[in-house]
């Protein structure tokens, strides 16, 4: 499986010269440089533009018999098997009793329902106040009208529940089930795109491993909210950046001269003229992000983030390949394309998910355009379904900037990443003999939205980390691991007085494990240490690991409602504002 240290292929340095002149350092960069800081190196250029995966340790294999081609091949079979059999493991813990706790909770009476009502009618209908106990009692009834409701999120994400509930009836494990489904994709993802940004089949599989474990994620993979779906979304159309960036690289070496010896020289034509032509994985990852923000509103912040971190790595793979004026030229050949394939290709799906509302007539301000204040203005000449729905979208941006209502479990951004407000979504305290209580004492059932403590905190110091190796390392995977959980996480400190809940953080949890993976990959040792050193750093690395699983299973209770004994409970409020 290669190297598992997160330093593979970190530093592009190489045997042979590319033709590049060398430079003297800037007085800055000295200074830095007692803190780590490394001046680019102008190694072997094909390294450079496309990083391969190193050769698989064949020792292993030798111990245990294997000869070096089938060993090859078992390290290629690895790179699928291992992420599917991480997934597998994933999808037991999530599918196991999906339909527990049998009850509607905290934000599910509202986006299951809304699911089912766009299934009968294509857009949000009205619920009966008594519709939760209906749906759960033991005689389920469906207390829907047609009557429409107004709902403050975009319908893609309850399009896809609804999907579970088409399948599997309307009741909790249909709801949840494609949720679920989700979840479990997403660690598959998580290991591959793990693979791809470090080169190491085992750190992806670790990366996958970590979020297969972590309880946020867990509980959100089995609660029907729009959250998880979200960040599946936002995950999905990361990996298609990575794999845009291996491929765009990759032609641009294609095009590249070659010395006599075969090896590559820069050339400014080449770097600042050259077309990178249809760039579809760079689409797909247009219509993921435009699927994000169809869900909730702030897949939009990575849409941004995504777009500028993608023109800005065709800004620096034009400047490998000899570009005299790599910005200059990435905006004459790639800001276009990139916009219409990122922003216009998720603008466009967006539309798209309102199509429900839009080929219906009941939907909520589906005529407002025809209404006395809807002819009124100066946009009158636009479609009136067009203008329809983008008053519907004005009053939702002003209900969302203006929600201030106190929630009991609301928190503050600042506190997230040290879990200090989780987020209770069941809570029940049956006496012994009942629901499954054997304790004297009595029990507690919670269902609690909290990330596994111990990753959550490592995981604080892998940021840090991953923020010192991309500015001191010059380390661009740490760069797009920082990107990942910025783009979900600083936007929040805009909305200082808005009711918001630390449920939001599962959108950037993925990029959490990768930071932690590749953490765990310097822990280990870089590529070169000493036999002792990576024995050490292994040992520490595998203690890390197993300490979060351990956590995990001891938290597990609190993350799938089973009844525990009320001291046991006591026992696993480890922070006084868990309670």
């Amino acid at each position: 499986m290669g190297r598992v240290t997160s330093d593979t292929t970190a530093t592009e340095t190489g045997a042979h010269r590319t033709g590049y002149p060398d430079r003297q350092p800037a007085v800055w960069q000295l200074r830095l440089r007692r803190f780590g800081y490394r001046v680019r190196p102008h190694g072997d250029l094909r390294t450079r533009l496309v990083a391969p995966y190193p050769a698989p340790a064949l020792r292993l294999w030798a111990t245990l018999g294997v000869g070096p081609d089938a060993a090859v091949r078992l390290a290629r079979w690895a790179a699928w098997a291992g992420p599917l059999l991480v997934a597998l493991v994933a999808g037991m813990l999530r599918f196991w009793h999906l339909g527990s706790p049998h009850d509607v909770i905290f934000d599910e009476t509202y986006y299951p329902k809304d699911a089912w009502s766009l299934l009968k009618y294509g857009y949000e209908g009205t619920w009966d106040k008594n519709a939760n106990a209906a749906l759960v009692g033991p005689h389920p009834k469906i207390l829907l009208s047609p009557q429409a409701s107004y709902v403050v999120h975009p319908p893609m994400g309850k399009w896809l529940i609804a999907l579970g509930e088409w399948a599997f009836g309307m009741n909790p494990f249909g709801w949840r089930f494609m949720v679920a489904l989700l979840g479990t994709l997403s660690v598959f993802l998580v290991c591959r795109i793990g693979r791809r940004l470090m080169r190491s089949t085992a750190l992806g599989c670790l990366a996958g491993a970590l979020l297969a474990v972590d309880g946020l994620h867990f509980v959100m993979s089995r609660t029907a909210l729009l959250d998880l779906i979200v960040m599946f979304w936002v995950l999905a159309a990361f990996g298609c950046l990575l794999v845009d960036r291996d491929r765009t690289r990759a032609r641009l070496a294609a095009a590249l001269p070659t010395d006599p010896g075969g090896v590559l020289r820069p050339d400014d034509t080449v770097g600042d003229r050259l077309r990178l032509g249809w760039r579809p994985w760079r689409i797909a990852a247009g219509l993921c992000l435009g699927l994000a923000s169809a869900t909730k509103w702030n897949g939009l912040y990575y849409m941004a983030a995504f777009a500028l971190m993608s023109v800005l790595w065709d800004v620096a793979a034009r400047r490998i390949a000899g570009a005299r004026r790599p910005f200059r030229s990435m905006l004459r050949r790639d800001a276009v394309p990139a916009f219409g394939a990122t922003v216009v290709v998720a603008l466009a799906t967006y539309l798209a998910s309102w199509s429900g509302w839009l080929f219906t007539k009941g939907g909520y301000y589906r005529d407002w355009a025809t209404t006395p204040e809807g002819r009124t203005g100066s946009w009158t000449w636009l479609p009136d379904w067009l203008r329809s729905l983008w008053h519907y979208q004005t009053e939702v941006y002003a209900f969302h900037t203006g929600l201030t209502t106190p929630h009991t479990y609301q928190s503050n951004p600042w506190s997230w990443l040290v879990l200090g407000r989780p987020v209770s979504y069941f809570y029940k305290d049956p006496a012994a003999g009942q629901q499954g209580c054997t304790a004297a004492e009595g029990c507690a059932r919670e269902v609690l939205a909290l990330g596994t403590p111990l990753l959550w905190w490592a995981a604080c110091f892998a940021l840090l980390y991953a923020l010192y190796r991309w500015a001191f390392k010059r380390d661009w995977r740490a760069g797009a691991i920082a990107c990942g959980v910025a783009a979900g996480y600083l936007p929040w400190f805009l909305y200082q007085e808005r009711t918001i809940f630390l449920f939001y953080a599962v959108v950037f949890v993925p990029f959490l494990c990768l930071a932690l993976a590749m953490m765990v990959g310097a822990i280990i040792g870089p590529p070169g240490a000493s036999e002792r050193r990576q024995t050490i750093g292994a040992v520490g690395a595998g203690v890390l690991v197993l300490l979060i699983i351990w956590n995990f299973i001891y938290f597990y209770p609190l993350y799938t409602g089973m009844p525990i004994p009320k001291s046991a409970w006591h026992n696993r409020m480890w922070l006084d504002s868990w309670v």
